[in-house]
């Protein structure tokens, strides 16, 4: 049977993903890409808080180096510091294509990978004219030898750090491959069977299990190591968008949603789409990986000052 999730926070969040849960702050950093926001909210005491960036913010990644985050903009990556508010650019991403940055995460070494997603002109269909990257602890870029993609989501990794997750969402098909230096050939993982869903963000437990947000279904699946489907967790939206586990013990599984493309009709049925959500896993998470590259030393001409200290949320939080 199903386990359900519940509202953790009414974010009433657009398009709300990449969610990370920081074990040093016991808090959950995600972005509302649209609403071009960074959220951070902590169970502990249900404060949340928000920062206004200068673009659409598609993912985000913890640092080793204490209080800095790793954010992947829709045309750069980025280091920020939300403490006092420096944005300090790294490098911009497929400048002149059609595309923005969307799902990432730290592979086991340090390093960020991530993937874009084709932006086409209004009416426009999608095509796989996007790649995945890697973002290198010295800061160089380099490009990944995967077949393209037309949303790039499900960047997470095996415990050991051998074995990469990805998906190209429309083609419904979790992929994998080996993974070190270099990524071997891709091998289908898991197949979504039901048209009505694409899988999405994902996230891996310490067993090795793969946690997989799928839009339009309202559910978290967890597949097995082998790709089986064990069970899913309910969510009471039919956008999720990104699992993370967190809490003291990384046994809660919190789960970011959308309320992207939805109708009035179908918004009165689904008032907690947008919400940031909870539910007990029934195992425990891995710690999130930071990354190991080093923020640059910064001055005023290489650094953006946000205007403002972070705000708090006006989203309603449940314990």
């Amino acid at each position: 049977m199903n386990a359900s999730a519940v509202v953790a926070l009414h974010a009433g969040n657009t398009l709300g993903e990449g969610i990370v849960w920081c074990g040093r702050e016991q808090a959950l950093y995600w972005t509302d890409i649209h609403a071009a926001t960074l959220w951070r909210f902590r169970p502990r005491d249900a404060r949340a808080d928000q920062w206004p960036m200068p673009e659409r913010l598609a993912c985000i990644a913890l640092c080793e180096a204490d209080g800095w985050l790793l954010l992947g903009l829709a045309s750069r990556l980025a280091f920020f510091h939300p403490a006092s508010g420096t944005l300090a650019p790294i490098t911009p991403v497929e400048a002149g294509l059609p595309t923005r940055l969307n799902d990432g995460a730290c592979d086991r070494q340090g390093r960020f990978v991530f993937g874009t997603l084709h932006e086409p002109p209004a009416g426009g269909a999608r095509e796989p004219v996007g790649s995945f990257w890697r973002l290198n602890a010295d800061l160089s870029l380099e490009r990944l030898d995967l077949p393209g993609v037309a949303i790039s989501n499900s960047v997470a990794f095996s415990p050991d750090g051998r074995t990469l997750y990805y998906c190209d969402s429309p083609t419904r098909t979790i992929q994998c491959c080996d993974y070190g230096d270099r990524c071997g050939p891709p091998r289908t993982f898991a197949r979504l069977d039901d048209p009505r869903g694409e899988p999405d963000g994902s996230a891996v437990d310490a067993a090795g299990n793969l946690w997989n947000a799928q839009w339009g279904l309202g559910r978290v699946a967890c597949y097995t190591a082998d790709g089986r489907l064990d069970h899913c967790i309910d969510v009471p939206a039919s956008q999720p968008t990104r699992p993370a586990f967190g809490g003291p013990d990384l046994a809660m599984l919190y789960v970011t949603s959308a309320r992207d493309g939805l109708d009035a009709a179908t918004l009165a049925s689904q008032p907690s789409a947008g919400a940031l959500f909870a539910a007990p896993a029934g195992t425990i998470g891995l710690p999130e990986p930071r990354f190991a590259g080093t923020p640059p030393r910064v001055s005023a001409h290489s650094i953006d000052k946000l205007a403002g200290a972070p705000t708090l949320a006006s989203g309603e939080a449940h314990s």
